[in-house]
Order: structure tokens, then C-alpha cells, then sequence
């Protein structure tokens, strides 16, 4: 009984920082999507974020070697449902490269996930992008009437924005997973990713600015 309290007043303060972290992070992904869609030389085309099912967001993706190079970053991803955006589920992006990315430093990763083939493979506890799931990056630009036959058939489309600079950028080989440990710490309990973005949890209050950038650029209605 006595380990057992000790343990408690070990696990409780870990737990508050692990959600502190976080709503952090959640705050800085909205950070990040403001200012890439605000950006004067044009961010992310509007009418792709409006077809899009899900939207992730990885602050501060960490990168390293020369040309090609391993990265490792956590972030958030909220799909569409018919309430609304769902409660954003904590994730974890690794593995693969960054396209054309030269020496060591951070960057900031978008990624669309434009239809359900794409949405339902967050059902699973880890899936390789470009392996599993078709990707490619996305074009730059308020607008896009870019309908090639890979835009249309990809179920991930993604941007970076690193030093200033914004670019269509491909994530394949890269694994994304849900962050268990995260989300029991932001939610108070266990849920499946699947719980937290198909609307079986409400949208803690942290997630609010996040939820307010997304339904600024676009109409309550799923994908193509």
C-alpha cells in the first residue's frame, strides 16, 4: 500500500507535465498553420485544405544529415466528421527523409490527408508513408487547378516551412503512429486514435485555437 501511494505521487506529476507538453504542442500547431496560411507568397491552396479529411501538423520536425537525412517530430492530426473537426489525437512522425534538406536543424511539417483510404489507415497503429499510403508533396499557391492523375489519387499531400521557406515537400518512408502515452496523458484515459478522431471524445479546451484555424479556411463537409 505504501509503494503503491509513492507511486502515485510519482505518476500524477509526470502525468501533468507530459500534458502540459501537450497543450503546447497543440498551441504552437496553431501557431504554425496561422502563419502558413498567411503567408504574403502564398501558403497551402485553400481548395486542397477544403477537400482534405484530415489535417496533421508536426511543430519543430527535428532533421538531420546531408541530402537525405533521418527525422523525428510529434504533433497532431483532426479529422472532419459531421460536428465539426474532431478532438485533435497526438501522434508521432519518423523515419524517412525530408526531400532536399541539407545539414541539421528543425522544420515545420503539414500533411493533407485527402480521402478515406488515406483517413482509414490511422485506424492502424502505424502505417509507412509512400509504403502503405500513396503521397506526394503538395503545390504551393492560394489556389491550384493542379488535377494530375498523382495529385488526385495521393492520400497524403505535404508542405514544410523551414527557415522561412514554404514548399510542397515528400514525406515517403516515413512512419506515423498514434502517441498513446500523450493522449492518455491530454484525455485523462485510454481511447484509440480511432475513438479520438471519429468524435467519441470532446475536443479538450487547449484544442480550441487549433479547431478555430481550421473552420476559418474551411466548409464543414468531407472530401472528395
Amino acid at each position: 500500500m505504501k509503494y503503491g501511494f509513492l507511486s502515485l505521487l510519482v505518476t500524477v506529476p509526470l502525468l501533468a507535465s507530459t500534458q502540459g507538453d501537450d497543450i503546447k504542442r497543440i498551441d504552437t500547431a496553431a501557431a504554425v498553420f496561422h502563419e502558413i496560411m498567411h503567408a504574403p507568397d502564398g501558403g497551402i491552396p485553400r481548395d486542397l485544405i477544403e477537400r482534405a479529411h484530415c489535417v496533421g501538423i508536426i511543430p519543430n520536425l527535428k532533421r538531420a544529415g546531408f541530402i537525405v537525412g533521418a527525422k523525428y517530430g510529434k504533433g497532431v492530426i483532426t479529422c472532419r466528421h459531421e460536428g465539426g473537426w474532431s478532438a485533435p489525437s497526438m501522434v508521432v512522425l519518423d523515419g524517412g527523409s525530408i526531400g532536399l534538406q541539407i545539414g541539421l536543424g528543425e522544420t515545420d511539417v503539414i500533411f493533407a490527408i485527402m480521402n478515406r483510404a488515406g483517413e482509414g489507415r490511422l485506424d492502424s497503429d502505424k502505417f509507412t508513408i509512400g509504403g502503405d499510403a500513396a503521397a506526394m508533396a503538395g503545390p504551393v499557391g492560394r489556389e491550384t487547378q493542379a488535377q494530375t492523375d498523382a495529385m488526385m489519387n495521393a492520400e497524403i499531400l505535404s508542405w514544410s516551412r523551414s527557415r522561412g521557406a514554404f514548399a510542397g515537400v515528400s514525406l515517403e518512408g516515413a512512419s506515423l503512429r498514434p502517441d498513446r502515452d500523450d493522449n492518455r496523458a491530454l484525455y485523462g484515459r485510454e481511447l484509440t486514435q480511432r475513438e479520438i478522431l471519429h468524435g467519441a471524445t470532446a475536443a479538450p479546451d487547449a484544442a480550441r485555437s487549433l479547431i478555430h484555424e481550421l473552420e476559418d479556411y474551411t466548409p464543414r463537409h468531407t472530401g472528395n
